[in-house]
């Protein structure tokens, strides 16, 4: 939404704006406007069309919307109208529009009551749950060739997208993408990569970190094989009974998103992402592992800084034995000199050479995040497994002991 209030800038536009409708259309001028808000209208059905709906506070009382598209033609007339809710959920009509000419792309419509008899000023155009459609005829009024949210749907701008990473089926992996509304809730869209055409994957906000697990709290709607996309708003979850969750508790929650590969196998993860505080934040920091007591076996240790300070520990080796568990730590000191485990990994599986671990506390309890990492007097020790601890297969000095 775009709003302005320098007057002398706000009479210049509503000169024009009431000149051209006394001049295109044959409206007779209302004086100029006197305040004015747009917004914009964004390509539908790949049609080339897109533009800007400006809505201006006349002197009268009533309300003057006019609609600016390109990619229309010549000899082309396109119904529009305002619908009440959102676009995404769709709407009966409450305002109808003068048609948008092709020729000019523009619609220029007066008005200061709904189809039901209702006022509507001005000053309720920001406050309005509603969109606009401009279809592409009369006779194809389901083919919508521009669209936008208007007042409380409308986007503020501020957002935030989550990676969802491949799970369980190679090659699915994408992002999710959550958008502020005037209204305080999000238009939350899941974008994936490598779907099966014919697919239907269930989604949902899990509590916690994907790697503690957690209950459902919110239920998108499903994606589309076909397309990879899952569109929802925030204001109400697909599943009964789910509390709406407003844009600002979603950058903030401590939370994960599953993507599932269908309703009867949800048991199967198809991507996966931590979102709000314990969204990844781009900071990372990794170090090296180098073999030790058995030959073949080394690797890196990543610490990937969460939203939260906290860090998403990541052990990968190459070459530890198919089956084999083993446990994994940090200690303090140099590793050439030695010290006393100060925090527990999760212990490496053998099969995948992987580990992944949420560092928050070290074991005494004391608070270790991101930062304390980098500074840490310390090292990395993987052990061949829980029953021969002093045979150590790779190691690493990390923190304050790495240059």
């Amino acid at each position: 939404m775009k709003k302005m209030k320098t007057l002398s800038l706000l009479l210049l536009v509503g000169f024009i704006f009431t000149a051209c409708s006394e001049d295109d259309n044959g409206i007779g001028n209302p004086g100029p406007a006197l305040d004015f808000i747009s917004y914009d209208l964004g390509e539908k059905s790949d049609s080339g069309v897109s533009g800007v709906a400006t809505f201006n506070e006349l002197q009268g009382g009533a309300v003057q919307l006019i609609i600016e598209v390109v990619g229309t033609s010549a000899g082309n007339m396109h119904p529009a109208h305002i619908h009440m809710n959102s676009a995404f959920e769709g709407g009966s009509i409450i305002v109808p529009l003068e048609d948008v000419d092709g020729a000019t792309g523009l619609s220029i419509t007066e008005f200061s009551s709904d189809v039901d008899g209702n006022s509507i000023s001005f000053e309720d155009i920001e406050g309005l749950d509603a969109y606009i459609n401009v279809h592409l005829s009369a006779n194809a009024l389901g083919t919508i060739v521009a669209q936008g949210d208007i007042g409380e749907n409308d986007l503020t701008g501020e957002e935030k997208s989550y990676d969802l990473g491949e799970k369980d089926v190679a090659g699915i992996s994408g992002t999710v993408l959550f958008q502020e509304r005037v209204n305080g809730f999000a238009l939350a869209t899941i974008s994936l990569d490598g779907t099966p055409a014919d697919g239907t994957h269930p989604a949902h906000i899990h509590m916690n970190s994907a790697l503690e697990g957690g209950g459902i709290i919110f239920t998108f709607n499903p994606v589309n094989g076909a397309t990879g996309m899952s569109v929802t708003d925030t204001s109400e979850s697909a599943q009964t009974g789910e509390d709406p969750l407003i844009y600002t508790d979603i950058v903030e929650i401590d939370a994960y998103v599953n993507v599932h590969l269908s309703a009867s196998a949800l048991g199967t993860i198809v991507a996966q992402g931590d979102i709000g505080e314990n969204g990844l934040t781009g900071e990372e920091k990794s170090y090296d592992l180098d073999e030790k007591d058995a030959p073949g076996i080394s690797g890196t240790v990543l610490f990937q800084e969460r939203e939260n300070g906290e860090a998403l520990a990541t052990i990968s080796l190459v070459g530890t034995p198919d089956g084999g568990v083993h446990p994994a730590h940090i200690h303090s000191g140099n590793a050439a000199v030695g010290g006393p485990v100060i925090l527990t990994f999760t212990s490496v599986d053998g099969t995948t050479g992987m580990s992944q671990s949420n560092v928050a506390e070290l074991n005494d309890g004391t608070e270790f995040g991101y930062a304390d990492v980098l500074d840490v007097d310390g090292y990395v020790n993987v052990h061949l497994s829980a029953t021969q601890i002093q045979t150590i297969v790779a190691q690493g000095d990390i923190g304050a002991n790495v240059e």
